[in-house]
């Protein structure tokens, strides 16, 4: 009988839970209301489903207790109440997934007049591209990916040199405009997703997936990876903010074109080759979405002043910061892990080169590293802000060390959305999407033959092994 009794209080409890609990959705900024309908019906079958059920157990224990002098009656068959129980079951499951349905085959048909922008999702980052006046994105595909070209963009497509690069965790939305939005992942599976809008869609290494949707109100909102992506899934963060048209049209009017970032790379290059390497690769690596360079706390120990300092580690030793010590950190960082800080840095498939020009560019941001062994660099062009994926929100996107010219900073970020109370044509032929083989935005393709010069350089292909 306490079984009974218990299972009564569970459900009552459940109910009680339900109806007068603080938490509920976040409020809703997007057209897709129908999610949330989806979400109540099947909150509704499932809520009937576990109070009926738990109550008729409780019941049955307690009609059909043990007593004294009574036999239980042994009825191995009984086809009326199979008949019953497969009807109400295949209806109840019917009207869970029927609703479901209609909503994603909406999801992935967008407006005709919908604005395009591309989402790209790399451990543990995000990035953005926006097509130029013409409307059209460039073709892009792995084998261009390159620390200078994270994108993997065609630089020999024409409809490439104007599409609009957002190299940081951040990306603004027109209020009240529709936008398709194309999702592909560089490594592996990950998942774009911003619970106020309702909508999420797994972002497949290979594949062009796709959604759509209608921001309704201003205001900023967490993206989060909604995919267990590696180690440092958590803090694959961003934020999309819904703009009117005036603050929308300033944004895109600071967002700097493929064309112009490719130069500014070759710039810094001339400027100080082995550093500018060195923070492409740390942009590439996705390095930057655990350590910042302004000095502000993260997943990992601030590169800010990190090179020349003394370092304190768990087991209560230390160590002097130089290159020696950077190399071996960075070849094997679970082996000393500093004080403060968890064993979840992953080993980065790096070679020799590419090793030194990441340490070159940690000793371009402390002010303490000596520079007795170096000539003396060039007067650095002004501050230019890259990609840093904010590891702990609010917080402002870090500012890099001085190597190539300079671009606008992005606005200070503010506190992200919190769960509210209840209250009651043309261009370079690519891959079409297998729901839209019409698209004109084609975020991969296959690249042209390579000449047979052997001075032809390869890209370098770039490995993640998520575990």
């Amino acid at each position: 009988m306490a079984i009974a009794y218990l299972l009564i209080v569970i459900v009552a409890a459940a109910l009680a839970f339900h109806f007068w609990s603080p938490w509920w959705l976040t409020p809703l900024a997007s057209n897709w209301r129908q999610m949330d309908d989806t979400l109540t019906i099947t909150l509704v079958i499932t809520g009937v489903a576990f109070v009926v059920v738990n109550l008729f157990v409780a019941w049955a224990i307690f009609r059909y207790r043990h007593r004294d002098g009574h036999r239980a009656a042994y009825e191995p068959h009984n086809r009326r109440l199979e008949g019953w129980l497969i009807g109400i079951t295949t209806v109840g499951i019917a009207a869970m997934l029927a609703p479901g349905l209609f909503v994603y085959a909406k999801l992935i048909d967008p407006p005709a007049n919908a604005r395009v922008v591309e989402v790209v999702g790399q451990q543990w980052q995000w990035r953005f591209r926006l097509p130029g006046p013409d409307g059209r994105l460039g073709s892009s595909d792995p084998r261009y990916v390159t620390a200078d070209n994270p994108l993997g963009l065609n630089p020999k497509d024409p409809a490439n040199q104007d599409n609009r690069i957002v190299d940081a965790p951040e990306l603004h939305l027109l209020v009240g405009e529709p936008v398709k939005l194309l999702l592909r992942a560089k490594d592996v599976l990950h998942d774009f997703y911003v619970p106020p809008f309702r909508t999420r869609m797994n972002m497949v290494p290979g594949m062009v997936t796709q959604m759509w949707l209608t921001p309704t109100r201003t205001g900023r909102f967490d993206i989060l990876c909604a995919q267990l992506c590696g180690v440092g899934h958590a803090n694959m963060r961003g934020v999309v903010v819904v703009d009117d048209k005036p603050a929308y049209d300033a944004w895109v009017a600071k967002l700097p074109t493929f064309a112009v970032l490719q130069a500014q790379h070759a710039g810094a290059v001339t400027s100080d080759p082995l550093a500018a390497k060195g923070k492409l690769l740390a942009q590439a690596k996705g390095c930057v979405s655990c350590h910042t360079v302004d000095g502000s706390p993260g997943v990992g120990p601030t590169w800010h002043g990190l090179f020349g300092k003394t370092e304190t580690f768990q087991d209560g030793s230390s160590a002097h910061v130089d290159d020696a010590y950077l190399a071996a950190f960075i070849r094997n960082p679970t082996a000393r892990v500093p004080k403060g800080f968890a064993p979840i840095m992953p080993k980065l498939d790096l070679t020799d080169d590419e090793l030194k020009a990441l340490i070159a560019y940690i000793k371009t941001l402390s002010a303490t590293a000596s520079t007795s062994a170096q000539p003396a660099p060039p007067t650095p062009a002004p501050v230019m802000q890259l990609a840093q994926n904010s590891l702990q929100t609010p917080r402002p996107p870090a500012q890099f060390a001085p190597l190539t010219p300079s671009a606008s900073p992005n606005p200070a970020t503010q506190p992200p959305s919190q769960p509210a109370r209840r209250q009651g044509g043309g261009g370079t032929a690519g891959l079409p999407l297998l729901n839209d083989p019409g698209t004109t935005a084609p975020p991969l393709a296959i690249p042209p033959r390579q000449s047979g010069s052997p001075a032809a350089r390869r890209p370098a292909r770039h490995r993640r092994v998520c575990r």
